[in-house]
């Protein structure tokens, strides 16, 4: 069983070690493309907020996440945006 969200990020390693949304899973969106086995434990169903720096690279694993079948995706553009919309 999945948690209630997951935060994806899909920077690269050295972009994520410099900081990233406690609790979020680095997948770089090459992995992603690669096939991640990081993704073999969570449900399609889960809510899945992906982010990257802008939005772009997280939109593009959007997309890849959803043609094998997630169902639950948004794109939480970056860090600094998904801290500053959990506070509402």
């Amino acid at each position: 069983m999945s948690p209630k969200q997951i935060f994806i990020d899909v920077r690269e390693p050295f972009e994520y070690n410099k900081g990233h949304v406690e609790g979020a899973v680095n997948i770089p969106l090459t992995s992603l493309m690669s096939g991640a086995t990081e993704l073999n434990n969570i449900d399609t169903d889960a809510k899945l907020i992906v982010y990257c720096r802008t939005g772009s690279r997280s939109q593009a694993a959007i997309r890849l996440l959803s043609g094998v079948g997630y169902t639950n995706l948004t794109n939480g553009i970056n860090a600094d945006h998904i801290t500053k919309n959990s506070h509402k």
